[in-house]
């Protein structure tokens, strides 16, 4: 093979190493200036509706937004840890968007699992075509202006999200 291919393919494979290892990391990137969230309107497990617009409007609590799939084993073994936040700051509102999933699969995960927060289903792929996700799990810090001020691709540690909403919601 000519040198300039290998040297190519090399390249490639180190470029391919870096992204696997920074969604493994779980990429942090926050959003200068802030974007604003996407709106979505999600059927929760609970049969309650969770509307972005409607929720900023009238609860008026920023949301920490993770997107997750039942067949995502770094997904469900940082839902425990979102939902132990989610007891400790009721100053935000947590809510839980299976994406890229069965509706099936993913209810018997939400019942199985028994959180405290919201968890719904992205039956229409508003929410995974709106905040298009590198990769799973991801999670939003969104502001009570609407404005996504911190994205995370990758899992997050109770550390992880105990400093990301004190420093972003206080």
């Amino acid at each position: 093979m000519p040198r300039r291919y290998l040297g190519g393919m090399r390249l490639t494979f180190a470029v391919a190493i870096v992204a696997i290892a920074l969604v493994a990391a779980g990429c942090t990137e926050e959003a200068a200036p802030p974007e604003d969230a996407p709106d979505f309107s999600v059927i929760l497990f609970n049969g309650a509706t969770f509307n972005l617009s409607e929720h900023l409007a009238t609860d008026g609590r920023p949301v920490f937004l993770n997107l997750w799939a039942s067949w995502c084993p770094p997904c469900l073994a940082e839902i425990p840890d979102i939902d132990e936040a989610s007891t400790r700051y009721t100053n935000v509102a947590f809510i839980g968007v299976a994406v890229r999933d069965d509706l099936s699969k993913a209810q018997a995960f939400a019942d199985e699992i028994g959180v405290s927060y919201s968890l719904g289903f992205d039956t229409r792929s508003e929410v995974d075509n709106g905040y298009d996700p590198f990769g799973l799990p991801a999670s939003y810090f969104i502001s009570a202006q609407g404005q996504i001020v911190e994205r995370v691709i990758g899992p997050l540690t109770t550390d992880q999200i105990d400093e990301k909403l004190s420093k972003h919601f206080g």
